[in-house]
């Protein structure tokens, strides 16, 4: 008896530490989202790419070096530099501004993106040019289709947008860089998914096999078409095909207005295309790397300034952000992961 207590005392000191523990996340969790949607603070980080590539290039120089060499070394490189920014401050050189967007299933960057175009459409001037270093797989249509509407309003205002996909810009990504006026696509970069896919498990059968009965009441024809629990019906399911084939038909038109000399319909399968593929396509405009082209611009005397906003909070608030955007991270891994087999050749 006395040994069953035991047993039983410390099952229930394991439950209740679970409990606690899961508490604890769901409170972080919930003052995490409070204080998002209390207008959390962010700051605006510029950091000139060029300044840090030439201090970084002569440190490498130094060290490869003798010892006894690298002190006066080290002044005769300064020289050209302050030099160089004596020059540079006579004269407007070209600007460009970079951004990074990496995209989940959500396009949750998109409001930071929203925001930074923002200030730059305030900001650019003629001569500026904008390149927009992109990873996206896609996700959800309506979340891409506002991301690439943030593109649009640059390309609306007349403002040089550069695309660089380094690995990958698929279906929503791609709608995002067919916004660019120049695209650019590392060798193996995927690129396309021109299409839409869904699925939908419906478990009705096995609640049959157990007798559960699932009722579903709707006002409007096609209020609902495929069901997770309900029967699904021949009709419903030729409307779901429909809604896809018209939202395929969006994409397409989209992508056309934007690149038209892209002969869309014969990317528009759903297929995925590798960079030098793709250019061939159609798909992009070059084959190369962000790292070579923005070097290029580096060279070219141009001033090359990587703008993000980042996020303040406090410690709490980190720690609930933390955890939120782990279990996010979880899942949406696994959703990308089954997104992910569609391009692998087999």
């Amino acid at each position: 008896m006395i040994e069953w207590l035991a047993d039983y005392g410390l099952f229930l000191a394991k439950t209740a530490t679970l409990v606690i523990a899961i508490g604890v996340i769901l409170t972080l969790i919930a003052y995490g989202r409070r204080k998002g949607q209390s207008g959390s603070a962010s700051t605006l980080k510029v950091i000139e790419l060029d300044e840090r590539f030439q201090r970084r290039r002569h440190q490498l120089h130094l060290a490869a070096v003798p010892k006894a060499r690298r002190r006066q070394l080290s002044k005769q490189l300064r020289k050209p530099t302050k030099l160089a920014g004596k020059q540079n401050a006579d004269r407007e050189a070209e600007r460009v501004w970079v951004l990074d967007f990496d995209g989940d299933l959500k396009a949750s960057k998109t409001p930071a993106l929203a925001e930074l175009v923002s200030l730059l459409l305030e900001e650019i001037q003629s001569g500026d040019e904008i390149v927009l270093r992109l990873h996206s797989g896609g996700g959800l249509v309506h979340s891409y289709g506002l991301a690439a509407a943030q593109l649009d309003r640059l390309r609306d205002a007349g403002a040089r947008l550069t695309v660089c996909v380094d690995k990958v810009a698929a279906s929503g990504g791609y709608m995002m860089a067919c916004c660019a006026n120049h695209l650019i696509a590392a060798p193996f970069a995927v690129i396309g998914s021109i299409g839409v896919v869904a699925q939908i498990p419906n478990v009705h059968r096995l609640l049959k096999k157990h007798d559960v009965d699932v009722e579903l009441l709707t006002a409007g024809r096609y209020k609902r078409t495929l069901t997770v629990l309900g029967e699904n019906s021949e009709e419903g399911r030729a409307k779901f095909l429909e809604d896809l084939e018209s939202t395929h038909d969006l994409f397409k038109h989209y992508v056309a207005e934007r690149r038209p000399e892209l002969d869309v319909e014969k990317v528009a399968t759903g297929e995925i295309w590798y960079g030098s593929e793709a250019l061939e396509a159609g798909l992009v405009d070059a084959v190369g790397t962000s790292d070579a082209y923005l070097l290029e611009k580096q060279r070219s005397q141009a001033r090359v300034l990587n703008v993000s906003l980042e996020s303040r909070s406090g410690l709490i608030g980190k720690l609930s952000k933390g955890v939120e955007s782990g279990l996010e991270r979880g899942v949406d891994h696994v959703l990308q992961r089954v997104e992910d087999l569609r391009w692998q050749r087999r």
